[in-house]
């Protein structure tokens, strides 16, 4: 069944309420990808476009809120809706609740907690094989692209504000089939990012008790916790997380830089001579294969539009919060990739915290765990956000979606439920750090971070051929076309990497990791 049904898009031209719209025709009219059908049945919540904000006029997209731009002339269809038409928005006098609860501060601490993860952990490694300066280029340049596309879905945010997720925007782009095929990729790749948070975790169990219990078993204990942290229907409740999360990281990584510098690392023998490479000599596959590891630090670009779905006003907010996450990210990611690679050398390990000494390894690996949970709330959150305004249209219950009623409960535990054994399953199946992250960045995180944000500014700028018109915006279709490109490189090469690895792995003699759903030991010792 096609995860959207086109009979529920009925086109409606509402009439303007307010006398004193018609004094400017250039804030007359809205636009949105669909209709709800609850259009009919309640109120919207209204919250006027600031002014005077930088965004009162922006070139990408034309005149806030406005009609005038040669784009939106071409969507005639989608015209007459109100700017902050939002399943999210609710209706306190019907029983619901808003869910636009974020401001600037809450969705800064929620893209923190987003983006701050299991990335992260990698990029020591990343530095190690590809070499110091290459990899540091990598690492910056995969930033530098996904500010751009973070920015571009606001762009696209604001010309479609009934967008609640990606998916949303896929359909204005290309009508059902694209929405779902795009819908699909996305709960595969969120259920992914969740396994790896629960291998993880399972790495993290097993190196803390010496192998105590079968991998699996701590593979589904960490489902358990995920799946109950996941309850909560709302994203203010993944912000009250954030700073636990981001501090147990930052405390677990620089544990082991500390006890790097004292004791040195792991299995390095007495006098040991530290290798620091300028200048890696890879060969392509692994070359390739840690590129793609770089942008799993970069992955959370595919949640932001269900953030600014939930937030009080994103024109205002969205931008200046991500600019914090960026610069917040890209010092923090810089710093602990050079950090550990400088102090381990040639016995860095993925993840990270493996490079430390017995002990403090341990520590670490205790201090994160509730980094790790966080990880998996936050993507697991934004699976089941998608999952279940997706199943309320199907059961023509979108009324319901931000109220407390035995269907819109039974339709969220059995979303969560179903998500979480999926991941399970996919936990089990590759239980390899290093091989989820890649096989997640290849597949996935290649179109949802860069392709297709660069298909979405094409979608805004294809009428009248804007993209052609003018310097910046043959600059900008230069760009976006290079990004469209590098995905599909990334999509290719890059599975192909991650897929031989994985299997060199398994028919490894050398590794305890033998297969999936293995009982093996998947510790750093």
């Amino acid at each position: 069944m096609a995860i959207f049904d086109e009979k529920r898009h009925q086109h409606h031209r509402p009439e303007r309420q307010d006398s004193s719209s018609s004094a400017s025709s250039s804030e007359s009219a809205f636009v949105t990808p669909m209709e709800f059908e609850h259009n009919q049945q309640c109120r919207h919540h209204d919250v006027p476009p600031p002014a005077g904000g930088p965004f009162d006029r922006d070139p990408e997209v034309g005149t806030y809120g406005s009609g005038s731009s040669p784009s939106l002339e071409k969507d005639k269809k989608y015209e007459g809706q109100d700017l902050n038409q939002n399943v999210f928005s609710g209706d306190g006098s019907e029983g619901g609740k808003s869910y636009r609860t974020m401001g600037r501060k809450s969705t800064i601490i929620v893209l923190i907690t987003n983006q701050i993860g299991l990335g992260i952990l990698s990029l020591p490694k990343v530095v190690q094989t590809l070499g110091l300066l290459p990899g540091l280029i990598t690492i910056v340049g995969m930033g530098i692209l996904s500010t751009y596309t973070a920015y571009v879905l606001l762009q696209f945010y604001r010309r479609y504000p009934s967008c609640v997720n990606i998916v949303d925007m896929a359909y204005v782009v290309g009508k059902t089939p694209f929405a779902t095929i795009v819908g699909v990729g996305l709960l595969i790749k969120l259920a992914l990012t969740c396994a790896s948070a629960s291998v993880t975790i399972s790495v993290a169990f097993n190196t803390i008790s010496d192998h105590g219990m079968c991998t699996v078993w701590f593979i589904l204990f960490a489902v358990l916790g995920q799946w109950l942290l996941c309850l909560p229907r709302t994203f203010k409740f993944v912000s009250h997380v954030g700073w636990p999360s981001t501090i147990t990281m930052l405390a677990a990584i620089f544990i082991v830089i500390i006890s790097l510098g004292i004791e040195g690392p792991q299995g390095a023998p007495d006098g040991w001579d530290k290798e620091i490479k300028v200048v890696g000599n890879p060969d392509f596959k692994t070359a390739v294969s840690k590129v793609c590891s770089s942008a799993y630090a970069w992955a959370g670009n595919l949640a932001f539009v269900t953030y600014m779905a939930e937030m009080k006003d994103p024109t205002k907010d969205f931008v200046p919060s991500l600019l914090v996450l960026q610069v917040f990210s890209l010092s923090l990611y810089v710093l602990i990739a050079v950090a550990v690679y400088c102090f381990a050398g040639q016995y860095t390990t993925s993840p990270a915290l493996g490079a430390a000494p017995v002990l403090p390894a341990k520590i670490a690996y205790g201090i994160v765990l509730v980094a790790l949970f966080a990880t998996g709330l936050c993507f697991g959150h934004t699976a089941l956000k998608f999952m279940y305004v997706t199943i309320m249209r199907k059961l023509k219950a979108t009324s319901e979606i931000t109220k407390n009623t035995p269907k819109s409960w039974i339709v969220w535990v059995s979303c969560a439920t179903v998500f979480w054994a999926v991941s399970f399953a996919l936990g089990n199946a590759i239980p390899i750090f290093d091989s989820i992250l890649a096989i997640s960045s290849a597949t996935f995180i290649a179109w949802f971070t860069f392709g297709l944000s660069s298909i979405l500014w094409f979608h805004l700028n294809w009428p009248d051929k804007q993209f052609l018109k003018g310097w910046k915006k043959i600059g900008l279709t230069v760009l976006n076309v290079f990004i469209i490109c590098l995905a599909v490189f990334m999509n290719s090469a890059g599975l192909y990497a991650a897929i031989s690895d994985l299997m060199e792995i398994y028919d490894s003699s050398k590794n305890k990791i033998r297969g999936p759903f293995t009982c093996a030991d998947n510790g750093i010792f």
